[in-house]
């Protein structure tokens, strides 16, 4: 026997219904692969690793975490998994194969969505807050890790319909349990979403009115103009009407003064142009209108109407606080005497 037909008959010796010619092709196909996938990934990880240090994108720091994930024996099995396909191997042992790979490539597209979940709560739920944003994540990588589990065993050829219709009715009777805590929970999502108000914002919420402290997963915490902190379910918030005073760019202010019958007319044509002027004299206000509103029972009775270009309430009294001394202070320069209630008796003489 020549050393060709030799060598030739040792490598179509079969072990295990392949040739040691197939397990040398397979063998050198695994470590081609394994070069080539580390370089790739080497080059790949130090491409972004270099962007990243060059840019201020957070996405490219998310980028890089993905990568980072994919670890050196994932790409050892991958190549093997590859590798393996050249080679006659029981179907057992495929399956087997086959499901550890799925199984790897469903955790680590988990762990990768995980990520994308932190980076998006992290960057576009800054005003939300964490105890918020801690609970959102924790339901949603909760759903994502169900979501996996459920896809892993039904990969595996379990089946899960049943298994589905039993998590659907335990749902449903969990929900109807904690139906009050998850309204809460979806109204904070809302407020959230739709921000009738946010932290600092002065509201009116029916009978309670203050600053906006903390707008929790159930409740949203008020500081009331006396001091006290005032709870409110995030339910309640939801189907109320609420008062936002910080929207407020411009603030309207009437109010209505009197003056006694004894003012002669041409006093009256004055006064609406007196209030204009003291008006229109103090900064941050704009004058609407002024008029002789009608005669009431003891005054004539003048109505005013201006505007304060600013949403704060402190300023808005000192303002107005001014504009009333001054109106006081013109009219008793005037002598025009402000009305207060007053009541005047005739007598009548009957001669008898």
């Amino acid at each position: 026997m020549n050393m060709p037909t030799f060598l030739n008959d040792v490598l179509n010796y079969a072990i295990w219904n392949n040739s040691i010619r197939g397990y040398i092709f397979s063998i050198i196909f695994f470590i081609v692969l394994l070069l080539i996938f580390s370089v790739l990934r080497k080059f790949i990880f130090k491409r972004i690793e270099s962007i990243v240090l060059k840019t201020k994108n957070e996405f490219d720091d998310l980028l890089l975490k993905v990568v980072q994930i994919i670890k050196f024996p994932f790409v050892i099995y991958l190549s093997l998994f590859i590798a393996l396909r050249f080679l006659s191997i029981s179907p057992k042992l495929q399956r087997l194969l086959d499901s550890i790979l799925i199984i790897w490539i469903i955790y680590l597209a988990i762990i990768s969505i995980q990520i994308l979940i932190d980076y998006v709560l992290r960057v576009k739920a800054t005003k939300l807050p964490k105890t918020t944003t801690e609970l959102i994540s924790k339901i949603l990588k909760g759903t994502l890790w169900g979501l996996g589990i459920l896809m892993i065993l039904s990969n595996l050829g379990i089946n899960i319909n049943s298994l589905i219709a039993g998590l659907g009715i335990g749902g449903i009777a969990a929900a109807l349990a904690i139906q009050n805590i998850l309204g809460d929970l979806f109204s904070s999502f809302a407020i959230y979403l739709d921000r009738p108000f946010e932290l600092g914002d002065f509201i009116i919420v029916g009978e309670e009115l203050g600053t906006v402290e903390k707008i929790g997963v159930k409740t949203t915490r008020i500081k009331s103009l006396w001091g006290e902190e005032v709870v409110i379910s995030n339910r309640e918030l939801t189907s109320v009407r609420i008062h936002n005073y910080k929207k407020m760019e411009t603030r309207r202010v009437a109010f209505s003064f009197g003056v006694t019958y004894q003012t002669t007319v041409e006093q009256l044509k004055v006064i609406p142009q007196i209030v204009r002027d003291i008006i229109e004299s103090v900064e941050l206000t704009r004058f609407d209108r002024a008029n002789f509103h009608k005669f009431g029972d003891f005054a004539l009775l003048f109505e005013v109407v201006y505007y304060v270009v600013s949403p704060d309430y402190n300023l808005y009294m000192d303002i107005n606080e001014k504009i009333h001394l001054k109106i006081k202070e013109e009219l008793e320069a005037r002598n025009i005497s402000m009305a207060y209630p007053t009541q005047t008796i005739y007598l009548e003489k009957i001669n008898k």
